[in-house]
């Protein structure tokens, strides 16, 4: 009965954050033309991330402005506009609310539809989603949180160091855009007189889509589509010729090969372990004395993702996950783990309506694009009255989502390395106000998620730092009112997860972009 009623709950929180989520993407359909504050002209020598310098990779030079085949590119620009039609309009008006922006949710979209845990076999058995088979049975991948962070983190940090890339290239040709070079040319999108090769929007495309390729590979084509609509944007827009686009593309293709090949070598791959491993956690944690954590699903689930706390970081070593990690929760033998369980208990039973609020809000479960995803939703809507550059915006997610990667990473290192049970576990009366994670208690996802996130997020806005903190409290304390942590977990979670900001706030400082 306690499972049916945990699944039902489950779906109600589901549904009302559905609906949350469906209202972020129609109100962002309301969003302005990104018009920067400030151009970041010197973006070119700032910090990357992955490569060694921004003109690691090479770009031949454009033609000139003069040359024949431009004037040919001017002419497709007008012709397009001659016989714009509502859906090119629309595409427009869609796209230059800035693209860093627009992937983004498009990622938090297919993150939604892919974080659906797979369905058990008829002989009770799980199966595996496979990346060398992504269209068997269950589709590949299962974006649960941990994947998800990870796939942030490598699409942020991929578009920024492509569009880093790119200004030192804008800089160097310095290649005037088509309405700067033809004073009759109509644009329909606001000017910016920045050098217009490479396009930030073709570099963009060219890196999103081969990293979307590798992380969801059965959506292709959906992929594909938007980065048609992307490049066809800015040529019937006027701002800028096709031979930009094409050379951005070809430029962000080769930066995405790089973030390709360290993905192939981080660990994921063998994130999810294997009977021995999940074994060997249980009776490791059961020699100590301690109760160990069992899985609540029926039939039993593997553990979520054991080993990806060993999975490679962008910011951290290996030591210092190990140094960050939190020291260890109340023994189960404790009058203090007693008197959490209780608290616990209390919270089931007695959940104000403010409380079961918050649980639903960020309750991020089976369907929704995951804490980090919300993180990323918050932040969007924070960014856009900022004006920045499209530069500046690929930085500043890079930053929040190499946090939450490493928020991921160092608290599953502390969840499999401390195996604490779940409140209901423990106490199987307790009746929990949200679905039940599959893996360990001790620290919590979403403190760790919203500590990382709030501190990355107070740096780069100042004046919203009292309003980050809150959303922060609010998402930690949801999983004690929601039954399914304990305050220990809640706590140290939110410190751990400042503790992780504060390596991408330390990279901010030293990036050049300050």
């Amino acid at each position: 009965m306690k499972n049916i009623v945990a699944t039902f709950l489950s779906l109600i929180s589901l549904a009302i954050l559905s609906s949350c989520s469906n209202d972020i993407y129609d109100r962002s359909e309301s969003y302005p033309m990104l018009i920067p504050s400030n151009n970041d002209n010197l973006a070119g020598t700032w910090r990357p991330i992955l490569l060694s310098a921004p003109d690691e990779f090479s770009l031949d030079a454009p033609v000139a402005t003069t040359n024949a085949s431009f004037t040919r590119e001017l002419n497709e620009i007008k012709s397009y506009q001659a016989n714009i039609t509502d859906e090119q309009k629309a595409i427009i008006k869609y796209w230059s609310a800035g693209s860093v922006l627009r992937w983004n949710e498009i990622m938090r979209t297919l993150v939604a539809k892919h974080n659906r845990p797979p369905y058990q076999n008829a002989d009770g058995t799980y199966p595996t989603p496979s990346s060398a088979n992504p269209f068997a049975n269950p589709e590949f991948p299962f974006s649960n949180p941990p994947y998800a962070a990870r796939a942030y983190a490598y699409v942020s940090a991929a578009q920024y160091d492509a569009l880093v890339a790119t200004w030192h290239y804008k800089r160097l040709y310095n290649r005037v855009a088509p309405y700067v070079a033809d004073n009759t040319l109509n644009v329909l999108v606001p000017k910016n007189g920045m050098p217009s090769y490479p396009s930030e929007d073709g570099v963009l495309a060219g890196v999103t889509v081969e990293l979307l390729k590798l992380l969801f590979p059965t959506e292709i084509a959906y992929i594909d589509g938007k980065a048609e609509e992307e490049k066809l944007y800015r040529i019937i827009s006027g701002a800028n010729v096709r031979s930009d686009v094409d050379a951005g593309i070809i430029l962000g293709r080769k930066i995405a090969a790089k973030y390709i090949t360290r993905a192939a070598g981080d660990g994921m791959g063998a994130a999810g372990g294997n009977q021995t491993i999940w074994t060997q956690l249980q009776t490791q944690t059961s020699a100590t004395g301690e109760t160990p954590w069992l899985s609540l699903d029926l039939p039993i689930r593997p553990p979520m993702l054991p080993l990806f706390g060993s999975v490679r970081s962008f910011l951290m070593s290996s030591s210092d996950v190990l140094a960050s990690r939190p020291v260890p929760p109340p023994s189960t033998k404790s009058t203090q783990f007693a008197n959490e369980v209780a608290e616990v208990k209390n919270f089931s039973k007695n959940a104000t309506r403010k409380e079961m609020e918050i649980v639903s809000f960020w309750a991020d479960g089976v369907g929704t694009y995951t804490p980090p995803g919300h993180w990323n939703a918050i932040a969007a809507d924070a960014f856009v009255p900022q004006n920045y550059s499209e530069v500046r915006w690929a930085r500043n997610l890079a930053l929040l989502n190499l946090s939450l990667m490493d928020a991921a990473i160092s608290c599953w290192d502390a969840k499999y390395y401390y195996f604490n049970p779940r409140p209901s576990q423990v106490d199987p009366s307790i009746k929990t106000l949200t679905g039940i994670p599959n893996f360990p208690a001790y620290v919590s996802g979403h403190s760790t998620f919203s500590g990382a996130a709030a501190t990355v997020l107070s740096h780069i806005i100042p004046a919203k730092t009292e309003e980050f903190k809150a959303l922060a409290k609010d998402a930690s304390n949801s999983r004690l009112f929601g039954a399914i942590h304990y305050r220990s977990d809640c706590e140290k979670g939110l410190l751990l997860g400042e503790t992780v900001g504060g390596f991408a706030v330390a990279r901010a400082r030293v990036d050049g972009a300050e």
